[in-house]
């Protein structure tokens, strides 16, 4: 890993319509729970104000208390084809920041409480 100081390459440029087909959304994480067999994924609820989807994500190795994020707000990608994973149905993709440059992650949160369900960009 490049240390702090090295810039990051740029990813190649993508059209606006590329990033419109991306249904961004802000959601309440109302629950958090174990992912039987895997050592790396919880199951979370995620409340997105006319619907809730649950969405896997990889937080265990992330945090001594994954349930710790419960009633935050957060941005996930909600049109994402469903994945099933260890028997269990994901819906979505928790966006965070610092997993790609590998440095402990945290939420993509708004900066003041929004209603659930409300789309970013």
């Amino acid at each position: 890993m490049p240390n702090d100081d090295t810039p990051r390459a740029v990813k190649p440029a993508v059209t606006l319509d590329a990033l419109d087909a991306l249904d961004i959304r802000i959601g309440t994480i109302t629950s958090v729970g174990d992912v039987d067999g895997s050592d790396k994924l919880v199951k979370l609820a995620v409340d997105f104000g006319d619907h809730t989807r649950q969405i896997l994500v990889g937080l265990k190795q992330e945090r001594e208390n994954p349930s710790e994020v419960e009633g935050r707000q957060a941005a996930f990608i909600i049109n994402l084809e469903p994945r099933t994973m260890f028997g269990e149905r994901s819906e979505g993709m928790l966006l965070d920041i610092g997993y790609q440059d590998r440095i402990t992650p945290v939420l993509a949160v708004p900066e003041a409480p929004v209603p659930n369900g409300v789309r970013l960009g």
